[in-house]
Parts: structure tokens; C-alpha cells; sequence
């Protein structure tokens, strides 16, 4: 058994830790530092492929997204971006599609152009396209039998929209920050944490079958699972987890890019929408749905003991769900993703939702996409009473930093491993090197 200290260890083999990990190696003096992931390999859940829709989210088309929030996503998908084009020598893990938000019927066209009016000038090549225009780029949104559909459309249409491998990202990271000179850098597979324990010079972390790892700063970056190990802390006690999986239909390739539609701005959920996918060429994936299970991850039912351990039936909680449930709009909501996930009734349900965006799509041209899905980990404030929207994460300057729920997801990862890598230096009394960090992604951290 080996018993290691290292400056910094990472619990989480995602997205989010592998970008830390990356920047800790090539951008800070931090010498000694280990990711550790359960699994056997790199990008297991959420951060793979499989698991999500591979957009790089820009604030643009995401019709939930104040103004001030969409310039805050932008900055933090230029950074992803950048990485692409200036640190990973890998352009094959992004593929350019363009992207159109899409409203249908009188009062989502308003909505449209409204939008369109407010967040304009953040976007300098996103343009209004008519029905004609919309059916130039993507004829099976438009058309029906050659003919335009009987709903009045309008878009907002940018060609510069991006789809992005998060999962072969996070294996390029971690791969540049283990070839980083003169350091420290070990990753740890099927190495699972079972246990931290706060010491006098930091953290112990106790792994299931293995080592006992000591650090100075410990990051948490392990999705569902972090609000559970947080807990073991005593961090976030009054937070229970609702986890959120989202599952996808496939059918023919009936898009050239991403097609959006308009949100309900009760849910925190976004609205199916339709995508080419990088990984299965000749497919459109729609998606996703969100269903509240009580698991952990998806398809694994021994994760239910984790949920049962981060979900507290309080007070607070049974407020939050009683208010969920008591509006029509999320009601309605609950139970059509519920139906979506029954055979043959799910598909037809699940049909109504993708003729809005191709409105020819037959009922054997969707193909429920099997073991393709991610699970949200949505947290609730049980002293609030209300289910929290956007990004969770407890950091209070002692050393320990847990991420849960990034927004919007792997998109904000190097902004968020940004964020990090400034609390992390600045505890340790260590330094970013500048200018290799501007050479990369064009921002300070």
C-alpha cells in the first residue's frame, strides 16, 4: 500500500477535473499533483460522447439565458474554444454546425425577434433568417412534401456554431498534463474515494482496495457524487441531490446543424432540440429528456444507495417537490418525460415533441438511443425550499473546493478550472505563469 502527498489531488476523471489537471500542469508552478477516477478509464459518465449533446453553448440559441448570463457562457466557450485551436493540436475534437433557435407560432416568433434585439450585439455573426431563409439551411425544419409547413416560423440563425468531443478532450488534457517537465503528475484509474479525512497539513483521501493519498489542496470535481462526499465533511448539509438523467432518440440525418427551440423559463430543463452527432455519422439525435430517477448514474441501480445517502426527505425538501409539482406547466412536464421512456408509447409521445422541429418525421424514423445518457446532478436548498438553477459549487477558502453542477455544462469547464486554478495558487502561495496561460486561451485567468 502506498501512503502519497501530493500539492493537489482531484477527485474525478470528468471533463471538469481532467481541465483542472491540465492547468495545473502547464500553467502554474504546482509541483506534485493526482487525478483519481473509480472507473477504468478516463470520461466514464457525463463528460463522454454518449452522455450529452456535444454543444458548445454560447448563450445564443439557450432562450433561458439572461443577457448577462449569456455573455458569461460566451466567455467561457471561447476559452474551450481556444484550447482547441491553440493547446490541444487536435482540431478533429471540434466540428463546425451551425446552430438556429427556431420559434414556431405567433408567440414564439415574437419572442425571436425580441431576443434577437437584446443579445445581437454579443454575437456578431448571429443574423434573423425568415421561413425562406430557414428553409435555405435546413429544408426539413421548413419544408413538408416540398412546401412550406403550416406554422409560421422565424429564426435566429449563427453559421458559426460549434460541436465539441468533450470526452476525447478530457483524454487530451489529462495526456498533456502527464507529459508536463519536471513534475509530478499521476493518474490513478479504478481508484475509488471512499473516505477524506481533514488532517493538519490538508486532506487524507482513503481509496476502496488501495492507497492512502494525502494532499494540501483537495478538488472535488466527481458530479452526482460530490454533494455526498462534500456531506462526509460537513459541507453542504442543508443541500439534497435530485438527479436529472436525460436520454436521446436517434433518427436518419434530417439536420445540418443544431436546431434549438424556445424554453419554457419554468423548467431548468432546455427544450428538445435536434443535433447532428459527432461520433455516429448519417444520425440526428434528439434529445434530451429529463427524467428524475433515484440513482446516481444511470443504469447502474447500485448507485440508488448514494442517492438515498444525498437525498433527505426534510421539510425543505418536500416544499421544493410540492411546489414543482402543484404547477401545470412542470406537472405536465414530469409526466410526458416519464411516458417518453416507455417502449413503443414513449416513442409515439416523444414523436409530438421532434415534429415541431421536423414537422415530415415519421414514427419509424425515431430510434430510442440505448445506453446513450448523462444524469444532472440539480441540487435543493432544503432551508430555502426551492430547487437551485445554474451551477453548484461549495468552496469557502480552506482548502477543499466541490464542484457539482457546472452551467452549462462541460462548455464551462476551463472557465470553471480557471476559477479553481486562481483559489488553488493563491492558498498553496503558488503562481500562474501568464503568459503561457494567455498564449493558450487569449483571457487571464
Amino acid at each position: 500500500m502506498e501512503d502519497r502527498t501530493y500539492e493537489v489531488l482531484i477527485i474525478g476523471g470528468g471533463i471538469s477535473g481532467g481541465t483542472l489537471l491540465y492547468d495545473l500542469a502547464l500553467h502554474s508552478d504546482v509541483q506534485s499533483m493526482c487525478l483519481i477516477e473509480k472507473y477504468d478509464h478516463l470520461d466514464p459518465l457525463n463528460s463522454n460522447a454518449h452522455s450529452n449533446s456535444q454543444t458548445l453553448h454560447c448563450g445564443d440559441i439557450e432562450t433561458n439565458y439572461n443577457r448577462e448570463k449569456a455573455e458569461h457562457v460566451r466567455g467561457g466557450a471561447d476559452m474551450m474554444l481556444q484550447f482547441v485551436n491553440n493547446g490541444s493540436g487536435d482540431q478533429t475534437l471540434k466540428r463546425n454546425y451551425g446552430k438556429m433557435l427556431l420559434g414556431v407560432g405567433e408567440e414564439e416568433v415574437a419572442f425571436v425577434k425580441d431576443r434577437f434585439s437584446s443579445i445581437s450585439d454579443l454575437y456578431p455573426t448571429l443574423r434573423e433568417i425568415n421561413a425562406t431563409e430557414v428553409a435555405d439551411i435546413e429544408p426539413n425544419v421548413a419544408l413538408v412534401n416540398g412546401k412550406q409547413r403550416d406554422d409560421e416560423i422565424f429564426g435566429l440563425y449563427n453559421p458559426e456554431g460549434w460541436a465539441i468531443d468533450y470526452g476525447r478532450m478530457t483524454d487530451n488534457c489529462v495526456a498533456q498534463a502527464q507529459g508536463a517537465k519536471d513534475k509530478t503528475v499521476d493518474v490513478k484509474l479504478s481508484t475509488e474515494a471512499i473516505k477524506i479525512t481533514r488532517t493538519e497539513d490538508g486532506f487524507e483521501v482513503k481509496v476502496k482496495h488501495g492507497d492512502t493519498l494525502h494532499c494540501k489542496f483537495l478538488v472535488v470535481s466527481a458530479g452526482t457524487y460530490s454533494l455526498h462526499l462534500a456531506q462526509t465533511m460537513g459541507k453542504g448539509k442543508h443541500f439534497s441531490v435530485l438527479p436529472v438523467s436525460g436520454s436521446f432518440y436517434f433518427a436518419p440525418e434530417v439536420l445540418n446543424g443544431k436546431v434549438y427551440t424556445v424554453q419554457n423559463p419554468k423548467l431548468p430543463f432546455a427544450a428538445i432540440h435536434g443535433d447532428p452527432d459527432m461520433t455516429k455519422p448519417n444520425t440526428t439525435r434528439f434529445g434530451p429528456t429529463a427524467l428524475m430517477l433515484p440513482v446516481l448514474e444511470r443504469f447502474n441501480a447500485k448507485t440508488a444507495l448514494g442517492f438515498m445517502e444525498s437525498f433527505h426527505f426534510t421539510k425543505g425538501t418536500a416544499t421544493t417537490l410540492f411546489h414543482l409539482m402543484k404547477d401545470k406547466d412542470i406537472r405536465e412536464f414530469i409526466y410526458e418525460n416519464i411516458g417518453y421512456e416507455i417502449p413503443i408509447h414513449g416513442k409515439k409521445t416523444f414523436l409530438k415533441q421532434v415534429l415541431k422541429i421536423v414537422p415530415s418525421m415519421q414514427l419509424d424514423d425515431l430510434d430510442f438511443a440505448d445506453h446513450t445518457t448523462g444524469v444532472r446532478p440539480q441540487l435543493i436548498d432544503e432551508e430555502k425550499g426551492e430547487l437551485l438553477m445554474g451551477a453548484a459549487k461549495f468552496s469557502e477558502g480552506d482548502g477543499v473546493i466541490f464542484n457539482m453542477t457546472p452551467s452549462p455544462g462541460a462548455t464551462s469547464a476551463f472557465a470553471n478550472a480557471a476559477e479553481d486554478l486562481v483559489t488553488i495558487t493563491e492558498y498553496l502561495g503558488r503562481t500562474i505563469d501568464q503568459i503561457s496561460f494567455k498564449a493558450i486561451f487569449a483571457v487571464s485567468p
